[in-house]
C-alpha cells in the first residue's frame, strides 16, 4: 500500500528545496540522491525496484492513472521507510525540472553505486569505459548501449560527464537501473582488470585492425572509449592492449564517440551469442 502525504504547494516548503538542490552535482554528491524526471523514468525506477525516497506528482494531471500500485516494486526508501508519494502543485514540478515542459511527475532516488568486485565476478566479461567522455548525451547513450547489448558494467573515468545529471539520465532511457555504472580511477583499475585476464581494448583512426577481425568472445573484453574531440588521454592510452578501427566506405571523418561505442558493444554481442549456438 502506498503511502500518501499531505498536499504541498508552497516554493518555500524546506523539502522542495531540498529537491530542487539536486539539479546540482554537489548536492547530489553530498546527500547519495538524484532527480528522476517524467513518467517513463519513475516507470522504470519502480518496475526494477531500485530505492525511492520520494515520488512527487501534479495531482490534478491523472498521471497516476499510469501508476497501478501492484506495479510499484520494491519502493524501501531511506532507513528501510516506504517510499512517499506527495502530491503537490505545478510549480513544484517546474521548479524539480531541467526542461521547459516538464512531465506532471518526478522521483528522489537513492544513489546505489555497484562493489567493484563485480566487475571481475561475470565469465567474459564485457565493460564500456569512458575517458573524458564530456556530453551527458554521450554518457546516457552509451549506458543505454551497454544495457541493451548485455555488457558486464560502465566504468566512467576521469572527467566524464555525471552519471546522475538530469540530462545523462534523461538519455539513458531508465537504462542505469539494468547495468552497474561506476566511476573510478583508471590509472588504477585498466591494470586491475588486465590483472584479471582483460583485454584492453581501444578505438584509433590509425589502428590497421577492424574491429570485425577482432575476437570479443574469447575472453572478457574492456572497450575504452575518449573524449569527444582529444580521445582517449596518453595516460589511458598507455594501458590499452590493441586498438582497432571501425571501417568506413561511405564518406565520413569519424563517427560520435555514442555510435562508435554502440557498433563495438553490439558486435561483441554478436560474436559472443554465435559462439553459444
Amino acid at each position: 500500500m502506498r503511502n500518501y502525504e499531505p498536499y504541498i504547494s508552497s516554493l518555500s516548503n524546506p523539502r522542495v528545496k531540498e529537491w530542487a538542490k539536486l539539479l546540482e552535482r554537489k548536492y547530489r554528491d553530498r546527500e547519495g540522491k538524484f532527480l528522476l524526471e517524467g513518467i517513463h523514468l519513475v516507470k522504470e525506477a519502480l518496475a526494477a525496484g531500485w530505492p525511492l525516497e520520494v515520488v512527487a506528482f501534479d495531482e490534478g494531471s491523472g498521471v497516476l492513472e499510469q501508476f497501478p500500485e501492484e506495479a510499484d516494486g520494491s519502493l524501501e526508501g531511506v532507513g528501510g521507510r516506504r517510499c512517499a508519494w506527495i502530491p503537490v502543485s505545478p510549480d513544484i514540478i517546474a521548479k524539480c525540472s531541467e526542461t521547459g515542459t516538464p512531465q506532471p511527475i518526478f522521483a528522489v532516488a537513492l544513489k546505489r553505486p555497484p562493489e567493484e568486485e563485480k566487475l571481475y565476478s561475470v565469465e567474459r566479461g564485457l565493460v564500456a569505459v569512458l575517458d573524458g567522455v564530456q556530453d551527458p548525451g554521450n554518457v546516457g547513450t552509451i549506458v543505454r548501449s551497454a544495457a541493451a547489448s548485455g555488457a558486464t558494467a560502465v566504468v566512467l573515468g576521469k572527467g566524464t560527464a555525471d552519471l546522475y545529471n538530469p540530462k545523462t539520465i534523461r538519455a539513458t532511457m531508465g537504462a542505469l537501473f539494468h547495468v552497474p555504472v561506476l566511476e573510478a580511477n583508471l590509472g588504477e583499475l585498466l591494470p586491475q582488470a588486465a590483472s584479471h585476464g582483460a583485454a584492453i581494448v581501444g578505438t584509433s583512426l590509425q589502428a590497421a585492425r577492424s574491429c570485425y577481425e577482432y575476437d570479443f568472445a574469447a575472453r572478457s573484453v574492456w572497450l575504452v572509449f575518449g573524449n569527444e574531440g582529444a580521445g582517449l588521454s596518453e595516460a589511458v592510452g598507455e594501458f590499452v592492449h590493441t586498438n582497432v578501427i571501425i571501417p568506413m566506405t561511405g564518406r565520413a571523418e569519424s563517427l560520435n564517440v555514442a555510435m562508435a561505442a554502440t557498433v563495438l558493444l553490439f558486435e561483441a554481442q554478436r560474436q559472443r551469442g554465435l559462439t553459444q549456438q
